[in-house]
């Protein structure tokens, strides 16, 4: 690849700042209803296993529909994709608010109505990635990426759960009611934006390719540098997510510091993933990839392993700061890449296939957090995730030699 400069005077464009206000929109909208169904699941049952299946099905769409997801994202066009997908949410929405408002709701209900809502997630995530590319120049690539990732955090982590549990308190459909409202309005922005931009086809476009989830897999299993980076950074999401899934355990044992003070390890979490985003444009500068991936491994995987040996928060407090914004450059820089090296008509394929791995990982990763906690302590899981560092960047560093 080329080197190129990647200047910030280069503006983004009309185009994107429309789409990022409609995908902002929507993560404000998914924010209020991830702190809303818990709450809304708690007053229907004391189950704490039904309860906590609630926010299960939200993530098990990207195991079952996820590659479906992906290759219909390469038959249709990224504008018709996204509002359609977000109209279906808003009818799901609809339905629950009539259910809370009328005292018809029920666990089912709302374990369908969540099942649904991660499906139409699936497919807007996935439509979002391959439209981006053709909204900016190849160049603007991760400063775009990073700037969608930065109002995901705003919307999922600053925004959203605090107006949706709020919103809960003052009556059970209302949050659910403001999601429906944020999904509409992000609609209509969608619908703004031109067809020949949001979907404009490369220039050097090559035939089309065959239809189908496996011809997606196949191009991804036949290149080495993007198969290594999708196994690679799954393998850091499984050891972000077992320190992480113990991380309230830590903050009450070993910290001592209970849930105060683990609300604000999460939002130190918060802050470094959008210092991360903001960031990862200066860092990757159009050429650095291999560099930054490298050291993006090494650093989330590898930074939390301190907290084995330690129990001081300011220790604690920086090594999440640290991590997060790592895994936000992480993210943004895999998403760019694949952004620029994958062809268009398997990008939707692809990028569902990388992240079905992902939270699948992210998955196995939580449980076997508790498990290496409760064999062999709670040191166990950070040590882990050194391990994962080591391993993973080797394997990086090794494949994607030129």
């Amino acid at each position: 690849m080329m080197p190129v400069m990647v200047t910030n005077s280069v503006p983004l464009g009309r185009p994107f700042w429309t789409f990022w206000s409609a995908s902002t929109l929507a993560n404000v909208g998914d924010g209020i209803r991830l702190a809303a169904f818990p709450l809304l699941a708690a007053s229907l049952t004391a189950n704490p296993i039904a309860v906590a299946a609630v926010a299960a099905a939200q993530s098990l769409p990207w195991l079952v529909t996820g590659l479906l997801a992906g290759s219909l994202a390469d038959r249709r066009r990224p504008r018709a994709l996204l509002a359609q997908a977000d109209t279906a949410r808003v009818v799901v929405l609809g339905v629950l608010v009539v259910a809370v408002a009328m005292g018809w709701a029920s666990l089912p209900l709302v374990l369908l109505a969540s099942f649904l809502l991660g499906v139409g997630e699936t497919v807007r995530d996935t439509a979002a990635q391959t439209a981006l590319p053709g909204l900016v120049p190849e160049r603007l690539l991760e400063r775009a990426n990073g700037r969608l990732v930065a109002g995901e955090i705003v919307g999922n982590e600053f925004v959203g759960p605090p107006v949706g549990a709020a919103l809960f308190v003052a009556g059970a459909a209302l949050p659910f009611a403001a999601n429906g409202a944020s999904l509409a309005l992000a609609v209509m922005l969608l619908l703004t934006l031109p067809i020949s931009i949001a979907a404009r086809p490369p220039q050097d476009a090559p035939k089309q390719a065959s239809p189908g989830v496996m011809a997606g897999l196949r191009w991804l299993a036949g290149q080495r540098v993007l198969r290594t980076l999708a196994l690679v950074t799954a393998a850091v999401a499984a050891a972000d997510s077992a320190w992480f899934a113990i991380l309230v355990l830590y903050a009450e044992g070993p910290l001592g510091i209970g849930a105060t003070g683990f609300g604000i390890l999460l939002a130190a979490g918060a802050l470094g993933g959008l210092l991360g985003s903001f960031l990862v444009d200066r860092l990757v500068a159009g050429r650095r990839h291999r560099m930054i991936l490298t050291c993006s491994l090494a650093i989330t995987a590898g930074i939390p392993a301190t907290l084995a040996v330690t129990t001081q928060l300011w220790a604690a407090i920086l090594v999440i700061v640290v991590t997060s914004g790592s895994f936000a450059v992480l993210n943004v820089t895999v998403v760019s890449l694949r952004q620029r090296l994958v062809p268009r008509e398997l990008l939707g394929r692809t990028v569902a296939a990388g992240r079905t791995l992902s939270f699948s990982a992210a998955a196995v990763g939580a449980l076997l957090g508790g498990v290496l906690t409760a064999t062999i302590g709670i040191e166990a899981p950070f040590i882990f995730s050194g391990l994962v560092a080591v391993l993973a960047t080797t394997a990086w560093w090794i494949v994607s030699r030129p």
